[in-house]
């Protein structure tokens, strides 16, 4: 009995010992397994801050130029223009620049005009034919010469010649209609002069621009393209202006002619109703 207490005192004193010793030991392995995860996670996060680094070097280029291509600037069509003009040279360019400005200001008075002289002739000749039935000659005159355009012009001297006879009253037709054609196309021969004229200016530019080139090589002695470029390239603008110059006036212009035709028709057409209209109310004898 005494052998198997002292027995097991033995084998508690033993495991009182060496408990502290695996629990050290334990503790050792436990530390080196945290120390071991903690240098695995020192180096992935290494890794991981080196890879990310490495991507924004590769991506920071793309991003200044992202960044740069959104912090300039657009230009405007306008913006653009007025480079290009100041480019050309002031001293052709300001030329074909009063030309388009006189070309247009002629152009914008002829639309303004032809507007006003488009009149509804049916209706003017409808309120004579009336005032015509009473035998109202007074108040038909004062009806065409208080309507606007052309054709109540022509309307008003027929009006006027009645007393005279028919033919007096034909011959005035014709003649006072030859004169309303005339103040239609009233300023047209400017503007088909300013379309003559710009492009000529604009190829005047490119000839000299030339000439100011071969100049520059000749001073230089060296045929570069730098050279070359910068005269070339003032004398083509000036060309592109004087043709653009052209352009616009000449698309005003066919719309005048086309307006100018039209209202020359209608005043046609309202002498030979008017002139139906006399002798329908017995004003005029056959």
């Amino acid at each position: 009995m005494r052998n198997l207490f002292a027995l097991l005192l033995m084998l508690g004193v033993l495991a009182l010992v060496h408990s502290p010793v695996i629990a050290q030991e334990n503790g050792s392995e436990a530390t080196a397994q945290q120390e071991d995860a903690a240098a695995t996670d020192e180096t992935t996060q290494e890794e991981t801050t080196m890879e990310e680094e490495a991507a924004v070097e590769e991506q920071t280029p793309v991003a200044l130029e992202e960044s740069s291509e959104e912090k300039a600037p657009k230009k405007t069509g306008f913006q653009i223009l007025k480079e290009k003009f100041i480019e050309g040279g002031w001293q052709f360019m300001s030329t074909v620049l009063v030309c388009l400005i006189l070309g247009l200001a002629f152009a914008i008075e002829r639309i303004i005009t032809l507007n006003i002289a488009s009149v509804n002739t049916e209706d003017l000749l409808a309120k004579i034919d009336d005032h015509l039935k009473n035998n109202d000659l007074e108040g038909a005159m004062e009806v065409a010469k208080a309507t606007p355009g052309p054709a109540a012009s022509i309307i008003y001297q027929g009006l006027k010649n009645v007393p005279r006879g028919a033919e007096a009253v034909e011959k005035a037709i014709v003649a006072y209609g030859n004169v309303q054609m005339g103040l239609l196309e009233k300023g047209l021969v400017w503007i088909s002069l300013f379309i003559a004229i710009a492009p000529m200016l604009g190829f005047m530019g490119t000839v000299i621009g030339m000439i100011q080139a071969f100049d520059k090589i000749e001073v230089v002695g060296d045929l570069s393209p730098s050279v070359v470029a910068g005269g070339i390239k003032v004398a083509l603008l000036t060309t592109v202006f004087g043709l653009i110059t052209a352009i616009i006036l000449q698309i005003f212009y066919n719309y005048i002619v086309s307006k100018v035709d039209s209202i020359v028709n209608k005043m046609e057409e309202a002498s030979i109703e008017f002139l139906d209209i006399l002798i329908d109310n017995n004003v005029l004898k056959h």
